[in-house]
């Protein structure tokens, strides 16, 4: 059975970070998510918002030139958020020395130009440009995923982000 997908409007950026910070206290101890949207859905954002909740101190800067930004967490894990608009093969990804990082919590923006080379979601939050505001569907695409996705909706943080539908 199909777990159901969650469509969130977010107002503005304060909604996106409020959902960052909501995937941040809920996720599982390893986690991959991908972040689909067009260029100012708001990947960076969220990302941002989850990385700091997480305990990340200092700047929280967008892999878009980079392609990959190593994080400390909190706990005392890692985070890797990929920006991988600018590669054209998930070849590329070699080059990237991720072979042998295993960490807590991969952010990936733009994850089919890596398709092939990348471990697989757990959770995939599509980001789109709606009015003013951002609309938000998640879809969990694993067990730890599902899991992460109740957790969300059981202590009540989607309806504090925004209307569910």
């Amino acid at each position: 059975m199909n777990a159901p997908t969650p469509q969130l409007f977010l107002a503005d950026t304060d909604a996106t970070e409020q959902l960052g910070r909501a995937l941040a206290a809920t996720r599982p101890p390893r986690a991959v998510v991908y972040l689909r949207g067009e260029l100012g859905a708001g990947k960076s954002t969220l990302a941002r918002a989850l990385l700091r909740a997480l305990g990340v101190t200092g700047a929280i800067r967008s892999p878009t030139y980079t392609l990959v930004e190593r994080y400390p967490l909190g706990d005392g894990g890692e985070a890797l958020h990929l920006d991988l608009y600018r590669i054209g093969h998930a070849e590329e990804l070699e080059f990237l020395g991720l072979g042998d990082a295993e960490p807590e919590l991969w952010l990936v923006e733009w994850p089919e130009r890596g398709a092939g080379g990348l471990p697989d979601a757990d959770l995939t939050v599509e980001l789109a440009i709606e009015g003013a505001g951002r609309s938000a569907r998640l879809r969990a695409e694993s067990g730890a995923g599902r899991g992460w996705l109740s957790r969300l909706e059981e202590v009540g943080r989607l309806h504090a982000v925004s209307s569910v539908t």
